[in-house]
C-alpha cells in the first residue's frame, strides 16, 4: 500500500482499482471538458496570505451548514452510481460520513437505496431529487426520504436535460455493467472490484427499480429515465415540492446572480454554487469565479454553499474565505471510495481537515469563520474577467 498524503494519491488507487467506465464517469465532464477543467484551475489562481507571530493554540475546523453542526463545513454531494465504484458505496460513504461528522447527501441515482442507507446508519442523511415527470413517483419517494428521516432535501436543478457527456457514452456506462468482451476484460485485472460486485445484491438503481410505474430491471429502468427528467421544471415546480416535502430545502445548481436572488426570496435554507462539476453546461463559468457575485446577490438571505473543483483542505478554505458557508465534495470521497471502500471515504474527510487546519494556522487564523478575503491573495480582475 502507498503512502497516501493527498486526495491525488487516492485518485490515483481509485484508477487502478476500479473499472474503466466508473472512474471516467467520477473523473469527467461534458462536452470538451474546458468547464471541469477550470472548476480546478481557477481554485489555482487564488492564493494564500500568509500570516507569522500569531497565536495558533486551540485551533477549530467545526461550523454549521443548514443548522446542523458539522466537523468541517464539507458535505458529501450526492453522485449517482456511488454503489458502482464500490460495492454497497452509499452505504460506505454514508456510515464514513456518519463517524467523521459531516453530513451525506443521498442521490436518487444511487445503486442503494434510501432504506438500504437508514438501515446502515444512526444519523439523518440527506437527500436529493431529481425532479422526474412522474409526479406520483416524485411524491412517493419524497415519502420515503421522510419516513428514512432524512433532514434536508437538495434539490438539483441543472439536469433537466443531460449535458453531453462523451466518455459515457463511449464506454457504454450502465448499471450494472453491460457485460462486453471488454468490459469483461477490464473487470478481470479489477478483480478485487468484482469480487466486492459478486457479494452484494446491491447492482442497479435502489431508489427505482421496483418503485417506478413499470420500472422492473434494467432494461425498463433506461428507457424510463431517458424519458423521465422534466425539461419543464419551474419555480411552481419547485414550490410544489417544497410544499410537499416540508422541511429543509437546499437548492443545487445555481450558477447566476439573479438565479440566486431568485432562490433566496423563494425561501430556500441553502442554495449550491454548482455547474454540477462540469457535466452539464461545457463553457459556462467555474463555482469558485461565480461565488461572490452570488454571496453579494443574496444579501445573507440565505446560505450559499459551493462545490465543483474541490480537491483539498485549501480550496474549502478559499471557498470560505469568499463567503461560502459551506463547501461540498464529490469527486474527493469518490476516490476514495473506489480506491479503498469506507477507509478511503474516511481517508478523504482526514486529509482535507488536516489540510484545513494547517493551512488556517498558517493564515494566522484560529476559527475556520474567521476566513475572510484578508486570507486570500486574488490576481487583479479575477472576478470581472468576462462582462
Amino acid at each position: 500500500m502507498p503512502v497516501i498524503t493527498t486526495i491525488d494519491d487516492l485518485r490515483q488507487l481509485h484508477r487502478k482499482r476500479t473499472p474503466k467506465m466508473f472512474y471516467d464517469y467520477a473523473e469527467s465532464g461534458s462536452y470538451t471538458e474546458q468547464t471541469f477543467r477550470d472548476n480546478i484551475s481557477d481554485f489555482a489562481e487564488i492564493r494564500l496570505r500568509q500570516k507569522v507571530a500569531v497565536d495558533m493554540s486551540g485551533r477549530s475546523i467545526a461550523g454549521e451548514m443548514v443548522g446542523e453542526t458539522v466537523a468541517m463545513p464539507v458535505a458529501l454531494a450526492p453522485v449517482g452510481l456511488t454503489g458502482m465504484q464500490c460495492a454497497d458505496g452509499e452505504i460506505k460513504a454514508a456510515r464514513a460520513a456518519e463517524r467523521f461528522g459531516v453530513p451525506f447527501a443521498l442521490s436518487t441515482m444511487s445503486i442503494c437505496s434510501i432504506e438500504d442507507v437508514a438501515a446502515h446508519t444512526s444519523k439523518p442523511f440527506w437527500f436529493q431529487l431529481y425532479v422526474m415527470r412522474d409526479e406520483d413517483f416524485v411524491d412517493a419517494i419524497l415519502e420515503r426520504a421522510r419516513k428514512a428521516g432524512c433532514s434536508a432535501l437538495v434539490l438539483t436543478l441543472d439536469l433537466q436535460i443531460l449535458g453531453q457527456r462523451h466518455k459515457d457514452l463511449k464506454n457504454g456506462l450502465s448499471a450494472p455493467p453491460k457485460l462486453t468482451l471488454p468490459v469483461l476484460m477490464d473487470m478481470a485485472l479489477k478483480w478485487e472490484w468484482a469480487v466486492g460486485m459478486l457479494g452484494t445484491k446491491r447492482r442497479s438503481f435502489g431508489n427505482i427499480v421496483g418503485h417506478a410505474k413499470g420500472v422492473t430491471d434494467a432494461s425498463s429502468l433506461f428507457s424510463w429515465t431517458a424519458e423521465q427528467f422534466d425539461p419543464c421544471l419551474d419555480w411552481d415546480k419547485i414550490a410544489r415540492i417544497r410544499d410537499k416535502w416540508g422541511g429543509k430545502l437546499i437548492l443545487k445548481g445555481i450558477l447566476d446572480a439573479e438565479d440566486a436572488r431568485r432562490a433566496a426570496d423563494f425561501g430556500a435554507d441553502a442554495i449550491i454554487v454548482s455547474n454540477h462539476g462540469g457535466r452539464q453546461l461545457d463553457g459556462a463559468l467555474s463555482s469558485i469565479r461565480m461565488l461572490p457575485e452570488i454571496v453579494r446577490a443574496v444579501g445573507g438571505k440565505t446560505e450559499v454553499h459551493i462545490d465543483g473543483g474541490i480537491r483539498s483542505g485549501q480550496d474549502v478554505l478559499k471557498a470560505l474565505a469568499l463567503g461560502a458557508k459551506g463547501t461540498w465534495i464529490g469527486r474527493p470521497y469518490i476516490n476514495g471510495l473506489g480506491a479503498m471502500g469506507e477507509k478511503g471515504v474516511m481517508k478523504a474527510l482526514e486529509i482535507i481537515a488536516k489540510e484545513m487546519d494547517i493551512t488556517m494556522a498558517l493564515c494566522g487564523e484560529k476559527n475556520v469563520s474567521d476566513m475572510t478575503r484578508e486570507n486570500l491573495l486574488v490576481p487583479k480582475g479575477f472576478f470581472d474577467r468576462y462582462a
